[in-house]
């Protein structure tokens, strides 16, 4: 428990990223891997706000289901077509053209 270092600032994900980074330089630490476990349909937009605000570290995704959403039934429910979809449109909202060009190789 207490290697475990957290943030309890943030209201949503992008913000939690920011904040994470805060607490690893305040703490000077050198972060060269690190896991993401989240609801697999929140992956993409998780990893992009991890990805902007710590761009040299090598991210692992670990998704785990949520709400009962999978990869393979996402779309056979209204309520998770909505959880979907409002995941994209987050990215979109949150994401500009130049943060999206800096995860380019």
């Amino acid at each position: 428990a207490e290697a475990i270092i957290g943030e309890n600032e943030s209201s949503f994900t992008q913000e939690a990223a920011m904040y994470a980074r805060r607490v690893v330089d305040e703490r000077h630490l050198p972060v060269r891997t690190a896991l993401i476990v989240c609801k697999a349909f929140h992956a993409r937009r998780c990893l992009m706000a991890y990805q902007s605000a710590f761009p040299t570290v090598q991210f692992y995704v670990i998704p785990v289901p949520g709400y009962d959403i999978t990869k393979d039934n996402w779309y056979q429910s209204e309520t998770a077509i909505t959880r979907v979809l409002g995941e994209l449109r987050r990215i979109g909202d949150q994401f500009t053209v130049a943060d999206i060009n800096q995860f380019k190789n």
